[in-house]
Protein backbone atom coordinates (compact mmCIF):
# COMPACT_ATOMS: atom_id res chain seq x y z
CA UNK A 1 0.00 0.00 0.00
CA UNK A 2 1.53 3.54 -0.87
CA UNK A 3 1.44 6.09 1.29
CA UNK A 4 0.57 9.46 -0.51
CA UNK A 5 1.01 11.73 2.02
CA UNK A 6 2.41 12.18 5.66
CA UNK A 7 2.38 15.52 8.05
CA UNK A 8 4.74 15.17 10.17
CA UNK A 9 5.01 17.33 13.87
CA UNK A 10 2.81 20.29 11.92
CA UNK A 11 2.52 23.65 14.30
CA UNK A 12 0.13 26.58 14.07
CA UNK A 13 -0.19 29.48 16.50
CA UNK A 14 -2.62 32.47 16.21
CA UNK A 15 -2.65 35.54 18.51
CA UNK A 16 -3.41 33.84 21.78
CA UNK A 17 -3.64 30.28 20.65
CA UNK A 18 -1.79 27.46 19.95
CA UNK A 19 -4.40 26.03 17.11
CA UNK A 20 -1.70 23.01 15.90
CA UNK A 21 0.65 21.52 18.66
CA UNK A 22 3.06 18.89 16.83
CA UNK A 23 -0.02 17.11 14.67
CA UNK A 24 1.26 13.70 12.62
CA UNK A 25 -1.31 12.37 10.12
CA UNK A 26 -0.86 9.69 7.51
CA UNK A 27 -3.13 9.11 4.34
CA UNK A 28 -3.18 6.34 1.81
CA UNK A 29 -3.39 5.94 -1.87
CA UNK A 30 -7.25 5.05 -2.88
CA UNK A 31 -8.57 5.23 1.14
CA UNK A 32 -11.03 7.59 2.80
CA UNK A 33 -9.17 9.35 5.75
CA UNK A 34 -11.94 10.67 8.71
CA UNK A 35 -10.76 13.62 10.62
CA UNK A 36 -12.41 14.12 13.49
CA UNK A 37 -12.62 16.52 16.80
CA UNK A 38 -14.28 18.97 18.46
CA UNK A 39 -14.96 22.45 16.70
CA UNK A 40 -11.98 24.28 17.69
CA UNK A 41 -9.53 21.06 17.46
CA UNK A 42 -7.73 22.02 14.84
CA UNK A 43 -9.00 20.18 11.40
CA UNK A 44 -9.79 22.91 9.47
CA UNK A 45 -6.77 24.83 10.09
CA UNK A 46 -4.56 21.47 9.48
CA UNK A 47 -6.63 21.30 5.92
CA UNK A 48 -6.14 24.80 5.51
CA UNK A 49 -2.16 24.38 5.53
CA UNK A 50 -2.45 21.84 3.24
CA UNK A 51 -4.73 23.57 0.83
CA UNK A 52 -2.14 25.97 0.66
CA UNK A 53 -4.05 28.53 2.63
CA UNK A 54 -2.23 28.74 6.21
CA UNK A 55 1.96 28.25 6.20
CA UNK A 56 2.81 26.42 8.87
CA UNK A 57 5.08 27.17 12.06
CA UNK A 58 6.65 24.04 12.06
CA UNK A 59 6.59 20.60 10.98
CA UNK A 60 6.95 18.77 7.06
CA UNK A 61 4.65 17.55 4.70
CA UNK A 62 5.26 14.79 1.80
CA UNK A 63 3.69 13.65 -0.81
CA UNK A 64 4.80 10.69 -2.15
CA UNK A 65 7.80 10.48 0.05
CA UNK A 66 8.15 13.63 -1.06
CA UNK A 67 8.98 16.76 1.27
CA UNK A 68 7.04 19.72 -0.13
CA UNK A 69 6.68 22.84 1.09
CA UNK A 70 3.31 24.18 0.17
CA UNK A 71 3.58 28.24 -0.81
CA UNK A 72 -0.03 28.73 -1.43
CA UNK A 73 -3.40 27.51 -2.71
CA UNK A 74 -2.41 27.44 -6.87
CA UNK A 75 0.60 25.33 -5.52
CA UNK A 76 -1.47 22.89 -3.49
CA UNK A 77 -3.45 22.32 -7.07
CA UNK A 78 -0.27 21.87 -9.11
CA UNK A 79 0.55 19.06 -6.28
CA UNK A 80 -2.91 17.76 -6.69
CA UNK A 81 -4.57 18.59 -3.56
CA UNK A 82 -8.09 20.13 -4.06
CA UNK A 83 -10.57 21.34 -1.28
CA UNK A 84 -14.33 21.38 0.14
CA UNK A 85 -14.37 24.71 2.30
CA UNK A 86 -16.97 24.07 5.17
CA UNK A 87 -18.10 27.43 3.83
CA UNK A 88 -19.78 28.25 0.34
CA UNK A 89 -16.93 30.45 -1.51
CA UNK A 90 -18.44 30.22 -4.68
CA UNK A 91 -19.25 33.61 -6.68
CA UNK A 92 -22.76 34.09 -6.65
CA UNK A 93 -23.08 36.50 -10.19
CA UNK A 94 -20.90 34.11 -12.34
CA UNK A 95 -22.24 30.84 -13.56
CA UNK A 96 -21.85 27.54 -12.79
CA UNK A 97 -19.20 26.86 -15.75
CA UNK A 98 -17.52 30.04 -14.49
CA UNK A 99 -17.17 28.70 -10.80
CA UNK A 100 -16.04 25.61 -11.78
CA UNK A 101 -13.24 26.71 -13.94
CA UNK A 102 -12.43 30.03 -12.52
CA UNK A 103 -8.70 31.04 -12.73
CA UNK A 104 -8.41 27.93 -15.00
CA UNK A 105 -10.79 28.32 -17.95
CA UNK A 106 -10.14 26.46 -21.37
CA UNK A 107 -8.80 29.31 -24.06
CA UNK A 108 -9.30 29.58 -27.84
CA UNK A 109 -7.42 32.72 -29.22
CA UNK A 110 -6.39 34.54 -26.34
CA UNK A 111 -10.23 34.66 -25.13
CA UNK A 112 -12.01 32.50 -22.66
CA UNK A 113 -13.96 29.55 -24.68
CA UNK A 114 -17.41 29.56 -23.13
CA UNK A 115 -18.62 26.84 -25.21
CA UNK A 116 -15.84 24.43 -24.29
CA UNK A 117 -16.24 25.83 -20.41
CA UNK A 118 -20.04 24.51 -20.46
CA UNK A 119 -19.45 21.26 -22.46
CA UNK A 120 -16.72 20.67 -20.23
CA UNK A 121 -18.57 21.77 -17.17
CA UNK A 122 -21.82 19.70 -18.27
CA UNK A 123 -19.88 16.65 -18.97
CA UNK A 124 -18.47 16.60 -15.67
CA UNK A 125 -21.51 17.36 -14.13
CA UNK A 126 -23.19 14.30 -15.64
CA UNK A 127 -20.39 12.12 -14.74
CA UNK A 128 -20.52 12.83 -11.20
CA UNK A 129 -24.50 12.63 -11.75
CA UNK A 130 -25.58 16.29 -10.96
CA UNK A 131 -28.33 17.61 -12.61
CA UNK A 132 -27.57 21.39 -12.70
CA UNK A 133 -27.12 23.50 -15.86
CA UNK A 134 -23.77 24.77 -16.41
CA UNK A 135 -25.37 28.16 -17.78
CA UNK A 136 -27.54 28.68 -14.19
CA UNK A 137 -26.37 31.42 -12.23
CA UNK A 138 -24.92 30.05 -8.92
CA UNK A 139 -26.83 32.55 -7.12
CA UNK A 140 -30.34 31.17 -8.02
CA UNK A 141 -29.45 28.16 -6.97
CA UNK A 142 -30.36 26.46 -3.44
CA UNK A 143 -27.65 26.10 -0.50
CA UNK A 144 -27.55 22.37 -1.40
CA UNK A 145 -26.92 22.95 -5.27
CA UNK A 146 -24.51 25.02 -4.46
CA UNK A 147 -22.72 22.69 -1.98
CA UNK A 148 -22.79 20.22 -4.95
CA UNK A 149 -21.01 22.64 -7.06
CA UNK A 150 -18.43 23.12 -4.69
CA UNK A 151 -17.94 19.42 -5.09
CA UNK A 152 -17.90 19.46 -8.93
CA UNK A 153 -15.48 22.60 -8.85
CA UNK A 154 -12.97 20.79 -6.17
CA UNK A 155 -13.12 17.72 -8.76
CA UNK A 156 -12.60 19.20 -12.26
CA UNK A 157 -8.57 18.92 -11.28
CA UNK A 158 -8.52 16.06 -11.46
CA UNK A 159 -6.79 15.67 -7.48
CA UNK A 160 -4.41 12.89 -5.90
CA UNK A 161 -6.00 14.04 -2.94
CA UNK A 162 -9.71 15.49 -2.06
CA UNK A 163 -10.43 17.12 1.13
CA UNK A 164 -14.17 17.68 2.09
CA UNK A 165 -14.54 20.16 5.05
CA UNK A 166 -18.23 18.97 6.15
CA UNK A 167 -19.14 18.73 2.67
CA UNK A 168 -23.17 17.38 3.70
CA UNK A 169 -23.79 20.00 5.39
CA UNK A 170 -26.47 21.20 3.34
CA UNK A 171 -27.08 18.33 1.69
CA UNK A 172 -30.16 15.97 1.33
CA UNK A 173 -30.26 12.44 1.96
CA UNK A 174 -30.07 11.39 -1.54
CA UNK A 175 -27.86 14.29 -2.84
CA UNK A 176 -25.54 12.97 -0.24
CA UNK A 177 -25.99 9.31 -1.36
CA UNK A 178 -24.87 11.18 -4.78
CA UNK A 179 -22.01 12.35 -3.09
CA UNK A 180 -21.16 9.15 -1.71
CA UNK A 181 -20.95 7.41 -5.17
CA UNK A 182 -18.77 10.34 -5.92
CA UNK A 183 -16.45 9.47 -3.40
CA UNK A 184 -16.36 5.70 -4.04
CA UNK A 185 -15.64 6.60 -7.95
CA UNK A 186 -12.60 8.67 -7.10
CA UNK A 187 -10.74 5.56 -4.42
CA UNK A 188 -11.05 3.66 -7.50
CA UNK A 189 -9.28 5.59 -9.61
CA UNK A 190 -6.62 6.05 -6.64
CA UNK A 191 -7.18 9.53 -5.74
CA UNK A 192 -7.39 9.86 -1.80
CA UNK A 193 -9.72 11.74 0.27
CA UNK A 194 -9.51 13.13 3.87
CA UNK A 195 -13.24 13.48 5.20
CA UNK A 196 -14.16 15.73 7.96
CA UNK A 197 -17.80 15.41 9.37
CA UNK A 198 -19.49 15.56 12.78
CA UNK A 199 -21.81 12.55 11.98
CA UNK A 200 -20.75 9.11 12.92
CA UNK A 201 -23.28 7.09 10.07
CA UNK A 202 -21.25 8.88 7.13
CA UNK A 203 -18.07 8.22 9.03
CA UNK A 204 -18.80 4.18 9.37
CA UNK A 205 -20.21 4.36 6.14
CA UNK A 206 -17.41 5.73 4.01
CA UNK A 207 -14.29 6.20 5.43
CA UNK A 208 -11.57 3.51 5.82
CA UNK A 209 -9.89 4.86 8.93
CA UNK A 210 -10.14 7.64 11.32
CA UNK A 211 -7.47 10.25 13.11
CA UNK A 212 -8.76 12.12 15.70
CA UNK A 213 -7.38 15.63 16.91
CA UNK A 214 -8.28 17.31 20.49
CA UNK A 215 -7.46 20.88 21.68
CA UNK A 216 -4.44 20.91 18.59
CA UNK A 217 -3.19 17.54 19.11
CA UNK A 218 -2.89 14.31 17.76
CA UNK A 219 -4.92 11.56 19.97
CA UNK A 220 -4.74 8.78 17.37
CA UNK A 221 -5.89 6.67 14.62
CA UNK A 222 -8.08 3.52 14.67
CA UNK A 223 -9.09 2.13 11.74
CA UNK A 224 -12.89 2.21 10.82
CA UNK A 225 -14.64 -1.20 10.69
CA UNK A 226 -12.53 -1.68 14.35
CA UNK A 227 -13.96 0.90 16.29
CA UNK A 228 -17.15 2.29 17.62
CA UNK A 229 -18.99 5.80 17.77
CA UNK A 230 -18.46 5.86 21.91
CA UNK A 231 -15.10 4.72 21.36
CA UNK A 232 -14.72 7.88 18.95
CA UNK A 233 -16.47 10.11 20.86
CA UNK A 234 -14.22 9.25 24.08
CA UNK A 235 -11.21 10.22 21.72
CA UNK A 236 -12.85 13.43 20.27
CA UNK A 237 -13.59 14.99 23.88
CA UNK A 238 -11.59 13.05 26.38
CA UNK A 239 -14.66 11.52 28.54
CA UNK A 240 -16.84 9.12 27.79
CA UNK A 241 -20.39 10.22 26.99
CA UNK A 242 -23.41 8.68 28.43
CA UNK A 243 -25.98 9.99 26.96
CA UNK A 244 -26.05 12.08 23.57
CA UNK A 245 -29.67 13.34 24.08
CA UNK A 246 -30.10 15.62 28.09
CA UNK A 247 -33.49 14.60 29.36
CA UNK A 248 -36.23 17.19 29.49
CA UNK A 249 -38.70 16.00 31.51
CA UNK A 250 -41.38 17.91 31.03
CA UNK A 251 -43.79 18.44 27.84
CA UNK A 252 -44.14 22.31 28.95
CA UNK A 253 -44.31 24.69 31.73
CA UNK A 254 -48.28 25.94 30.89
CA UNK A 255 -50.91 23.85 28.92
CA UNK A 256 -51.75 26.89 27.04
CA UNK A 257 -50.82 28.41 23.58
CA UNK A 258 -47.65 30.65 23.52
CA UNK A 259 -47.78 31.26 19.63
CA UNK A 260 -50.74 29.99 17.36
CA UNK A 261 -50.64 29.72 13.48
CA UNK A 262 -54.33 29.83 11.75
CA UNK A 263 -54.27 28.95 8.17
CA UNK A 264 -50.89 30.78 7.28
CA UNK A 265 -50.32 30.87 3.91
CA UNK A 266 -48.04 32.18 0.98
CA UNK A 267 -48.34 30.69 -2.37
CA UNK A 268 -45.37 28.93 -3.43
CA UNK A 269 -43.68 29.00 0.00
CA UNK A 270 -46.01 27.51 2.38
CA UNK A 271 -49.64 26.42 2.85
CA UNK A 272 -52.92 26.49 4.95
CA UNK A 273 -50.11 25.75 8.22
CA UNK A 274 -52.02 25.82 11.68
CA UNK A 275 -50.09 24.83 14.91
CA UNK A 276 -49.62 26.03 18.28
CA UNK A 277 -46.85 26.37 20.71
CA UNK A 278 -47.34 25.86 24.48
CA UNK A 279 -44.73 27.79 26.70
CA UNK A 280 -41.26 25.35 27.37
CA UNK A 281 -42.29 23.05 24.89
CA UNK A 282 -39.72 22.13 22.19
CA UNK A 283 -41.89 21.62 18.65
CA UNK A 284 -40.14 20.03 15.97
CA UNK A 285 -40.11 20.64 12.09
CA UNK A 286 -39.14 18.07 10.49
CA UNK A 287 -39.42 17.25 6.15
CA UNK A 288 -36.87 16.40 2.86
CA UNK A 289 -34.71 19.48 2.16
CA UNK A 290 -37.31 21.88 -0.23
CA UNK A 291 -40.41 20.54 1.87
CA UNK A 292 -40.76 24.36 3.21
CA UNK A 293 -39.86 24.27 6.87
CA UNK A 294 -37.40 26.34 6.61
CA UNK A 295 -40.16 28.94 4.89
CA UNK A 296 -42.79 28.18 7.39
CA UNK A 297 -40.08 29.48 9.91
CA UNK A 298 -39.36 32.43 7.69
CA UNK A 299 -43.53 33.24 7.39
CA UNK A 300 -43.33 33.35 11.26
CA UNK A 301 -40.33 35.76 11.61
CA UNK A 302 -42.13 37.75 8.68
CA UNK A 303 -38.98 37.14 6.07
CA UNK A 304 -41.82 35.48 4.05
CA UNK A 305 -44.95 37.72 4.50
CA UNK A 306 -48.11 35.79 4.66
CA UNK A 307 -51.21 36.27 2.24
CA UNK A 308 -53.27 34.68 4.62
CA UNK A 309 -53.85 33.28 7.63
CA UNK A 310 -53.72 34.65 11.40
CA UNK A 311 -50.96 34.65 14.07
CA UNK A 312 -52.22 34.84 17.90
CA UNK A 313 -49.17 35.54 21.00
CA UNK A 314 -50.18 34.83 24.23
CA UNK A 315 -54.15 34.93 22.63
CA UNK A 316 -53.47 38.18 21.29
CA UNK A 317 -53.40 38.46 17.37
CA UNK A 318 -50.65 40.31 15.88
CA UNK A 319 -49.64 41.18 12.61
CA UNK A 320 -45.38 40.68 11.91
CA UNK A 321 -45.27 41.87 8.52
CA UNK A 322 -40.87 41.54 8.64
CA UNK A 323 -38.49 40.33 11.62
CA UNK A 324 -38.43 44.16 12.97
CA UNK A 325 -41.93 43.10 14.15
CA UNK A 326 -41.29 39.96 14.91
CA UNK A 327 -38.27 41.01 17.32
CA UNK A 328 -41.00 43.17 19.00
CA UNK A 329 -42.91 40.56 19.62
CA UNK A 330 -40.84 38.12 21.19
CA UNK A 331 -39.82 35.48 18.22
CA UNK A 332 -35.98 35.53 17.20
CA UNK A 333 -35.36 33.28 14.58
CA UNK A 334 -31.74 31.53 14.72
CA UNK A 335 -30.88 31.02 10.52
CA UNK A 336 -29.28 27.97 8.75
CA UNK A 337 -27.20 30.40 6.46
CA UNK A 338 -24.94 32.07 9.35
CA UNK A 339 -22.17 33.11 6.77
CA UNK A 340 -24.90 35.56 4.94
CA UNK A 341 -27.86 35.87 7.46
CA UNK A 342 -26.48 35.35 10.73
CA UNK A 343 -23.56 37.24 11.52
CA UNK A 344 -21.36 40.36 10.65
CA UNK A 345 -18.24 38.69 9.50
CA UNK A 346 -15.98 41.13 9.38
CA UNK A 347 -16.84 41.96 13.34
CA UNK A 348 -15.50 41.39 16.47
CA UNK A 349 -17.22 38.34 19.02
CA UNK A 350 -18.48 40.80 21.13
CA UNK A 351 -20.12 43.15 18.53
CA UNK A 352 -21.84 40.30 17.31
CA UNK A 353 -23.14 38.73 20.47
CA UNK A 354 -24.68 42.36 21.07
CA UNK A 355 -25.73 43.25 17.96
CA UNK A 356 -29.35 42.06 18.37
CA UNK A 357 -30.26 43.71 21.49
CA UNK A 358 -28.25 46.75 21.29
CA UNK A 359 -30.74 48.69 24.47
CA UNK A 360 -29.18 46.23 26.68
CA UNK A 361 -25.61 47.98 26.25
CA UNK A 362 -26.50 51.57 25.58
CA UNK A 363 -26.76 54.32 28.41
CA UNK A 364 -28.78 57.36 28.98
CA UNK A 365 -27.28 59.19 26.44
CA UNK A 366 -27.44 56.53 23.75
CA UNK A 367 -24.20 56.10 23.79
CA UNK A 368 -22.83 52.18 23.85
CA UNK A 369 -21.27 51.13 27.34
CA UNK A 370 -18.02 48.77 26.41
CA UNK A 371 -17.53 47.32 29.80
CA UNK A 372 -21.68 46.18 29.24
CA UNK A 373 -20.67 44.56 26.16
CA UNK A 374 -17.65 42.67 27.17
CA UNK A 375 -19.91 41.43 30.54
CA UNK A 376 -22.84 39.98 28.20
CA UNK A 377 -20.32 38.51 26.00
CA UNK A 378 -18.09 37.42 28.35
CA UNK A 379 -21.09 35.27 30.24
CA UNK A 380 -22.14 33.66 26.78
CA UNK A 381 -18.51 32.78 26.29
CA UNK A 382 -18.50 30.79 29.08
CA UNK A 383 -21.98 29.36 29.09
CA UNK A 384 -21.70 28.31 25.54
CA UNK A 385 -18.04 27.11 25.29
CA UNK A 386 -16.99 29.48 23.01
CA UNK A 387 -13.25 29.00 22.20
CA UNK A 388 -11.81 32.22 21.21
CA UNK A 389 -8.47 33.94 21.81
CA UNK A 390 -10.34 37.10 22.95
CA UNK A 391 -14.02 38.31 22.80
CA UNK A 392 -11.84 41.08 20.36
CA UNK A 393 -11.28 38.17 17.86
CA UNK A 394 -13.06 38.56 14.40
CA UNK A 395 -15.43 36.13 13.87
CA UNK A 396 -14.30 35.08 10.52
CA UNK A 397 -11.45 33.68 12.32
CA UNK A 398 -12.99 31.28 14.25
CA UNK A 399 -14.28 27.56 13.46
CA UNK A 400 -17.87 27.10 11.50
CA UNK A 401 -18.90 25.75 15.09
CA UNK A 402 -18.16 28.54 16.95
CA UNK A 403 -19.72 30.54 14.33
CA UNK A 404 -22.74 29.21 14.89
CA UNK A 405 -22.67 29.37 18.93
CA UNK A 406 -22.12 33.31 17.89
CA UNK A 407 -25.58 33.27 16.27
CA UNK A 408 -27.18 31.23 19.34
CA UNK A 409 -25.79 33.75 22.02
CA UNK A 410 -27.03 37.10 19.80
CA UNK A 411 -30.85 35.53 19.64
CA UNK A 412 -30.51 34.28 23.42
CA UNK A 413 -29.38 38.12 24.62
CA UNK A 414 -32.74 39.34 23.28
CA UNK A 415 -34.79 37.03 25.75
CA UNK A 416 -37.57 35.87 23.25
CA UNK A 417 -40.93 34.48 24.14
CA UNK A 418 -40.88 32.06 21.17
CA UNK A 419 -37.39 31.04 19.79
CA UNK A 420 -37.18 29.19 16.32
CA UNK A 421 -33.93 26.96 15.70
CA UNK A 422 -33.30 26.43 11.78
CA UNK A 423 -30.21 23.63 11.86
CA UNK A 424 -28.63 24.93 14.93
CA UNK A 425 -26.05 22.11 15.37
CA UNK A 426 -25.51 22.12 11.76
CA UNK A 427 -21.14 21.71 11.96
CA UNK A 428 -20.94 21.40 15.61
CA UNK A 429 -19.20 18.59 16.89
CA UNK A 430 -21.38 16.03 19.64
CA UNK A 431 -19.66 18.05 22.40
CA UNK A 432 -21.15 21.19 21.62
CA UNK A 433 -24.38 19.48 20.39
CA UNK A 434 -25.33 18.05 23.68
CA UNK A 435 -24.29 21.92 25.63
CA UNK A 436 -26.61 23.77 22.77
CA UNK A 437 -29.86 21.15 23.50
CA UNK A 438 -29.17 21.87 27.05
CA UNK A 439 -29.79 25.49 27.04
CA UNK A 440 -33.00 24.75 25.22
CA UNK A 441 -33.89 23.07 28.21
CA UNK A 442 -33.13 25.50 30.30
CA UNK A 443 -34.93 28.10 27.82
CA UNK A 444 -37.87 26.32 27.98
CA UNK A 445 -37.70 25.74 31.63
CA UNK A 446 -38.26 29.80 31.54
CA UNK A 447 -40.67 29.23 29.28
CA UNK A 448 -39.83 29.90 26.19
CA UNK A 449 -41.75 28.44 23.24
CA UNK A 450 -39.06 26.39 21.01
CA UNK A 451 -39.35 25.42 17.17
CA UNK A 452 -36.51 23.36 16.06
CA UNK A 453 -36.00 22.11 12.44
CA UNK A 454 -33.10 20.41 11.68
CA UNK A 455 -32.22 17.69 8.63
CA UNK A 456 -31.15 14.95 11.09
CA UNK A 457 -34.25 12.73 12.32
CA UNK A 458 -32.79 11.29 15.50
CA UNK A 459 -32.31 14.59 16.75
CA UNK A 460 -35.48 15.96 16.13
CA UNK A 461 -37.01 12.82 17.62
CA UNK A 462 -34.95 12.80 20.80
CA UNK A 463 -35.06 16.90 21.49
CA UNK A 464 -38.90 17.36 20.44
CA UNK A 465 -42.04 17.74 22.88
CA UNK A 466 -43.88 17.08 19.96
CA UNK A 467 -43.09 17.16 16.52
CA UNK A 468 -44.46 18.70 12.69
CA UNK A 469 -43.81 16.74 9.32
CA UNK A 470 -44.30 19.05 6.27
CA UNK A 471 -44.16 17.79 3.05
CA UNK A 472 -44.90 19.75 -0.32
CA UNK A 473 -44.91 22.84 1.95
CA UNK A 474 -47.65 21.86 4.52
CA UNK A 475 -48.00 19.94 7.37
CA UNK A 476 -48.96 16.47 7.21
CA UNK A 477 -48.46 15.02 10.20
CA UNK A 478 -48.20 15.77 13.92
CA UNK A 479 -46.44 13.33 16.27
CA UNK A 480 -47.03 14.02 19.75
CA UNK A 481 -44.51 11.42 21.55
CA UNK A 482 -41.52 11.65 19.17
CA UNK A 483 -39.11 9.70 21.41
CA UNK A 484 -41.47 6.53 21.05
CA UNK A 485 -41.97 6.66 17.14
CA UNK A 486 -39.42 5.45 14.33
CA UNK A 487 -37.61 7.23 12.12
CA UNK A 488 -39.35 4.57 9.49
CA UNK A 489 -42.96 5.88 10.79
CA UNK A 490 -41.70 9.49 9.94
CA UNK A 491 -40.51 8.57 6.41
CA UNK A 492 -43.83 6.77 5.96
CA UNK A 493 -45.73 10.01 6.96
CA UNK A 494 -43.29 12.27 4.48
CA UNK A 495 -43.74 9.56 1.23
CA UNK A 496 -47.48 8.91 2.00
CA UNK A 497 -50.18 11.12 0.30
CA UNK A 498 -52.67 10.83 4.01
CA UNK A 499 -52.21 12.84 6.89
CA UNK A 500 -51.74 11.79 10.15
CA UNK A 501 -51.93 12.74 13.74
CA UNK A 502 -50.63 10.24 15.97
Amino acid sequence: MTTILKMNGIRKEFPGVVALDGVDISLEEGKVLALLGENGAGKSTLMKILSGSYQPDGGSIEIFGKKVEIKNVTHARELGISIIYQELSLSPNMTVAENIFALYEPVKYGLIDDKAMNRQSQALLDELGISISPTALVKELSISNQQMIEIAKAISSDPKIIIMDEPTSALSSKETEILFNIIRKLKSKGCSVIYISHRMEEIFEITDSVSVLRDGKYIGTVETNDTTSDQLITMMVGRSMDEIYPVKDFPYVRDEALLELKGYHLQGKYHNVSFTVRPGEIVGLYGLMGSGRTEIAQGIFGMLKKEQGEMFINGKKVEVDNPSTAIKNGIAFVTEDRKHEGLVLSGSVYENTTIANLNKVLNKFKLIKHNKEVEITKRHVESLKIKTPSIYQTVNKLSGGNQQKIVLAKWFEIEPDILILDEPTRGIDVGAKFEIYKLMIELAKKGVGIIMISSELPEVLNTSDRMLVVRDREIVAEIKNPKETTQEKVMNYITSEKASHV
